[in-house]
This record gives structure tokens, sequence and C-alpha cells, in this order.
């Protein structure tokens, strides 16, 4: 990917597939901006962190404001909280919460982008949605919050196209990150039977997303748009194991 020096927004950079894809932007010639509670092993030139709570509504006006002042021409919006309930134990605060951090705070950063954007000619934004936009027992809020965004894909890839900005979702698999392991432990049996379960028979990388997120960010790649990459090893095609929250007799 051959670019002039741009502005990369990455939401959640500070570990998992959020730090492989500020290292790939990094890699290729961008300044990237770190959004995300804690700063993370990352040290770059290039690289600016700032730290933000974005679960927190009082602090997103702030944060929106300090994107816009950098004028950035592409959005990574990786930030995401799991949320794990069977029906009938959902909560309507952990759906307000993961609406927040899903949907939201996607609206919010790329409306301090699209300024920038439009003065460019040119735009990138790329939302990581999840896997279990096609169903995931046990996690409905989830589900649902992740498989919105490809609602506002499709609608902003509308909207957008004729200033030259491209809107592309990509929907992960089972991702070694810290997330995932909250619910799946390293070498335990529920972890092995999942592997067993996907058609490449291993997990995936956070390098497998950021290469993914590269793709739809690289400048070449404009007559693309509106679209929905799964990265998930044939999860979406070759069957799972759900993980749900908890057994129902």
């Amino acid at each position: 990917m051959s670019c002039e020096k741009r502005i990369a927004v990455v939401t959640g950079g500070s570990a998992g597939i959020g730090l492989s894809i500020c290292e790939h932007l990094l890699k290729a010639g961008l300044r990237v901006l770190n959004l995300s509670r804690r700063s993370g092993p990352l040290s770059h030139p290039d690289l600016i962190h700032i730290k933000a709570d974005l679960t927190d509504a009082a602090v997103l006006p702030d944060v929106v404001r300090q994107v816009a002042a950098h004028k950035p021409t592409t959005l990574v919006h990786n930030a995401g909280i799991a949320g794990a309930a069977m029906l009938e134990d959902v909560d309507p605060a952990d759906l307000r919460r993961l609406t927040q951090i899903h949907l939201i705070v996607p609206i919010m950063l790329a409306q301090a982008c699209l300024p920038a954007m439009r003065e460019a000619r040119f735009g990138r934004i790329v939302l990581i949605s999840s896997r279990a936009i096609i169903g995931l027992a046990g996690h409905g809020n989830y589900s649902a919050t992740k498989a919105a965004l490809s609602g506002l894909t499709n609608t902003w890839a509308l909207e957008l196209g004729p200033s030259g900005i491209t809107v592309n979702l990509i929907a992960p698999g089972p991702i070694k990150s810290d997330m995932f392991r909250a619910g799946v432990p390293e070498g335990s049996e529920r972890e092995a039977g999942l592997i067993a379960s996907l058609p490449v028979r291993r997990l995936g990388e956070p390098d497998d997303v950021a290469r993914a997120v590269m793709y739809f960010a690289d400048p070449a790649n404009g007559y693309v748009t509106g679209q929905t990459l799964f990265v998930c090893g044939g999860a979406s095609v070759g069957g799972l194991t759900t993980v749900v929250a908890r057994k129902k007799s």
C-alpha cells in the first residue's frame, strides 16, 4: 500500500486486533490516532494516543473535537465489548451500553472525519463487526448491535460514494484476543472443540483482520464499497461451536 502521509483514526488500538491494525497502518506510512482507555505497548513517532473510555457518553464530544482537529481521512472502528446472556436474562442497560460503543461511537467519529474526507474527495471507513451477526447463542445484544453496523455500512456507502469515500465492514470469527480469551481459555476443552469446528482448523490471529483492513483502506481500492468481508476461518459457512452464557435445562 503506497500513500501520502494520511491521518487514520483507530478505536481500541491498544491490544489485540486494534493494536495490529495500528501497526499495519503505521508501517504503511500513515499517522495514527489511537482512541482507547490505555496507551498500550506500541511506541512510534506517528502514533498519537487519545485516552478515552468510549463507553462513557460524556467524553464523546471532547473526543470528537480532538479527532476533527487532526483532519483524518481514514476511520477504523474496532473497539467493542461483549455481552453474554440468554434471552430471558437480557438486561436493557447492557443493550444500551453495547449500542453506545458499537453504534453511537462510530456515527459520531464518522461525523468528525467527514469534513476532511469531503475536502480531500477521499475517505476510507472500515467498521469491525463480528461473525456473530449471523447468530451466536447467548449473545443476543452483541449480535444485534454488531449486525446493525451492516446497515450503517450499506447506507453510508450509498451516501458517501459520490464524495470518494468508501465504507466497508469486516466480520471476524474467533480471533486470539483478550475478549476471546475471557470466554475461551487457552488450552481449554472449549478451545479444542471450537478449533475442530472451524474449516481451517485454527483460530484467527489479529494480523488476519488487520490485513483485511489494509485492503479496504488502500487508496487503490476505491471501487470496493458497501461490502462485508468475513475473516472467520470459514465459520460463517462451515459451522461454529457456539459459546453461550450458560446452559439452560
